[in-house]
């Protein structure tokens, strides 16, 4: 801290470039071709087999597995002290009558399908799957659908990360064409109310073009 300025410990790396050109693109593709330009994008930005996009149960409980014990005890940790805050911020319905004949009140409806962008670039953010998917389960998120771009070996603290924060459906694929398949549906991959969880600039600039589609972070 003492030897660095505050401009190079504050600095965020990207170039700023402007891409909403090419992410519109990607989600007009994949909105009107749908699982078919999903594929497409899947192989060409990150060269994956499009026929493995689907994590399968067994491969998260084998993920969990091979976890260190020490690092999923904090994991488990985690999750607790994050479902236990949230809890105390979950709203109710009521019914209250104001006077003879005047009866207010709120109906609390959870939403039906979330789906959960989680990075897999540079670096594993199993946080970021506790953050999310946690406060969504307690509100009573029906299903959880969560996409992280594939990867060689998918990373094992995140999809432990899955199973302790209770994901529903984990798919490899990434990147604005992943965000594309949670807005439209692509496939076996169903459209979702909300889509929540951080990214590079495509991602975050397909989040901000679907918005008013989706609801978003």
């Amino acid at each position: 801290m003492e030897t660095l300025e505050e401009r190079e410990i504050l600095f965020r790396g990207g170039s700023g470039a402007d891409v909403s050109a090419p992410v519109a693109e990607i989600l007009r593709a994949v909105q009107e071709r749908g699982d078919a330009a999903l594929r497409e994008y899947t192989l060409r930005f990150d060269g994956a087999a499009p026929d493995a996009l689907a994590v399968t149960a067994e491969e998260v409980d084998q993920a969990a597995a091979q976890v260190e014990p020490a690092f999923l005890a904090v994991l488990e940790e985690a999750a607790e002290h994050i479902r236990a805050y949230h809890a105390r911020q979950k709203r109710e319905s009521f019914v209250m009558t104001e006077r003879e004949g005047v009866v207010l009140g709120q109906r609390i409806i959870p939403l039906a399908r979330v789906g959960i962008y989680v990075p897999g670039g540079t670096a594993a953010y199993p946080s970021t799957v506790l953050m999310n998917a946690i406060p969504a389960k307690v509100a009573g998120v029906n299903e959880i659908v969560m996409i992280t771009p594939p990867t060689q070996h998918m990373n094992i603290a995140v999809l432990a990360a899955a199973q302790i924060a209770g994901v529903d459906r984990v798919i490899a694929v990434g990147g604005a064409h992943g965000i594309a398949a949670l807005t439209y549906g692509a496939g076996f991959i169903p459209k979702v109310d909300k889509i929540v969880g951080p990214g590079n600039a495509y991602v975050a600039a397909a989040k901000r073009m679907v918005y008013g589609q989706v609801d978003i972070d």
